[in-house]
């Protein structure tokens, strides 16, 4: 019974290995918490590039050169996609141009987000004339990975989270 006994306080004493066992239970918090705010961090960007893509793309419109160049919704599309390529997959690029004539009071944004959480593709392409009001949307179906443990930044069915971007302005004469 002695030896028992003493079996059990040389363990309690014994040091060796709570490094290892304090960071085991520490670890998976802490790369959970990592892995998160880098993915967050990617989205920002990701966002970022989206925006600045369709601003700059945007401008062939605005300046009219588009509507002099006759551009078609698939080299338009290809002027967003070549700008934020570095990054994102052009395959999940979704780009809607609408043009809602000379009248902003007529501007009206809705969500291509269903009630399931689905994504509906309704992109539409009309560059419109001199003094139209237009509005350029993208959107992009950014896939996610650390959905687990408490943390879910998506709003799209499938572990997707939906970037979008926008421009609107009035063509110049």
């Amino acid at each position: 019974m002695s030896s028992i006994v003493a079996l059990v306080r040389r363990f309690r004493r014994n040091r060796r290995g709570a490094t290892a066992v304090e960071f085991a239970i520490v670890a998976p918090i802490f790369f959970a918490l990592l892995f998160a705010i880098i993915e967050v961090a990617m989205i920002f960007f990701a966002s970022q590039l989206l925006e600045t893509a369709v601003q700059d793309s945007s401008r062939l419109i605005l300046t009219r050169q588009a509507q002099d160049a006759s551009m078609s919704q698939s080299q338009f599309s290809t002027e967003v996609c070549n700008r934020v390529k570095m990054l994102l997959n052009c395959g999940s690029l979704h780009i809607d141009v609408q043009n809602y004539g000379s009248d902003f009071s007529t501007v009206s944004i809705t969500t291509p987000i269903d009630k399931d959480k689905n994504f509906v593709d309704n992109m539409q392409y009309n560059i419109g004339k001199a003094g139209d009001i237009i509005v350029v949307r993208a959107f992009y179906e950014w896939p996610l990975f650390v959905i687990g443990l408490g943390f879910d930044a998506s709003n799209l069915s499938g572990g997707k989270r939906l970037l979008s971007a926008t421009a609107a302005f009035r063509n110049e004469p």
